[in-house]
């Protein structure tokens, strides 16, 4: 059977077209490695919209391979020495995951520094990155540092209305400065990844955990816990950091043009939209939780100010800590205080 010339033809240019895209797609194809589950709006509703965004962008020349749950190996906190040694191109990861390597970045978590608005926070950061933070993030280039919504109690079966009812419990912690609010609300710290909470829960290992409300979904929270407690109007008890990195050499290697595409997708709209993206994500997972029959405690304003007030040493304490690495723990402080409250409004 013959094929008539014209339809030959087109055949030819159909194919040359396709050779030829997914040429340009395999020019600069890299790795994102993270630690969630594909399932988890982490991956979902932002991960997943900004590679869209870049490869889009970049007319099919940068193609990203995102690796959810660790599938390319190692255990969460190995991430950062993943895209640093160049493992891997790129990561999205909890700072806190490393204690002590971006102390300076830390002044976000700390109690009462972040308190209900991400979107306010991840401007903060992202104001003084170039200033107060950069210098710790060598080896790599960050391109875009946020929060979650905040910490806020999950407990397996004790309500929670005073610092006093956390007293001799066992909770789950994210980070360094979380576990400092767990001693100073005389509760013991248990440090774990945040994909071992729900075994831990339905094994009574802990009696609750210090963690958002977004969380509960992927989880499943809703089955392992009976209580959700927060401050008043949101108000959270610190938060946590997180980074999306790529590997310096990775980054020195794309042409300018590229780099662009990059720096453009993680601009200042979009760290305000990722701010959105998990204040909405957590009043999913608290809704979640209402239906499966949890009771969500909302503490009065002035329930929320005792809890300030036991909480507060966290602050001094970690103040005292960085001093001893020459860094001035109270000028980030204040600053990270007056940028969250200009952008808050």
């Amino acid at each position: 059977m013959k094929i008539k010339p014209t339809i030959a033809a087109l055949l030819l240019t159909l194919g040359t077209a396709l050779l030829s895209t997914n040429a340009m797609a395999a020019e600069f194809t890299l790795k994102l490695h993270h630690l969630l589950g594909a399932k988890a709006p982490a991956h979902t509703k932002m991960l997943v919209p900004w590679v869209e965004r870049i490869e889009e962008a970049s007319n099919g020349r940068v193609k990203i391979d995102i690796y959810p749950a660790m599938s390319l190996g190692g255990k969460p906190p190995q991430l950062i020495r993943q895209v640093r040694d160049g493992v891997v191109d790129l990561i999205w990861t909890v700072n806190g995951y490393t204690p002590g390597l971006f102390p300076r970045t830390e002044v976000f978590e700390l109690p009462f520094i972040h308190t209900n608005n991400p979107t306010a926070t991840n401007l903060a950061m992202r104001e003084m990155f170039d200033e107060d933070l950069a210098q710790e993030y060598q080896g790599i280039k960050v391109m875009f540092l946020h929060v979650h919504q905040g910490q806020a109690f999950h407990m397996v079966d004790k309500p929670v209305r005073k610092p006093s009812d956390l007293a001799g419990t066992k909770l789950r912690i994210p980070t360094r400065t979380g576990a400092w609010v767990i001693e100073a609300l005389n509760a013991a710290p248990t440090a774990m990844p945040v994909p071992a909470l729900p075994q831990a829960l339905a094994k009574k290992v802990i009696d609750g955990a210090l963690i958002p409300w977004e969380i509960i979904a992927p989880l499943k929270l809703q089955d392992l816990t009976k209580y959700q407690i927060e401050g008043a109007n949101k108000t959270r008890f610190g938060t946590t950091t997180f980074q999306v990195s790529m590997n310096q050499k990775t980054w020195d290697g794309l042409p300018a043009d590229i780099q662009k595409i990059f720096l453009d997708a993680s601009d200042e709209a979009w760290v305000r939209e990722v701010g959105e993206i998990w204040s909405k994500s957590d009043d999913f997972g608290i809704e979640l939780a209402k239906k499966a029959g949890n009771i969500h405690i909302v503490l009065s304003e002035q329930e929320t100010e005792a809890f300030k007030k036991v909480l507060e040493p966290v602050v001094d304490r970690w103040i005292k800590e960085v001093a001893t690495q020459g860094i001035d723990g109270k000028a980030l402080v204040a600053k990270a205080r007056r940028l969250i409250a200009k952008y808050s409004k």
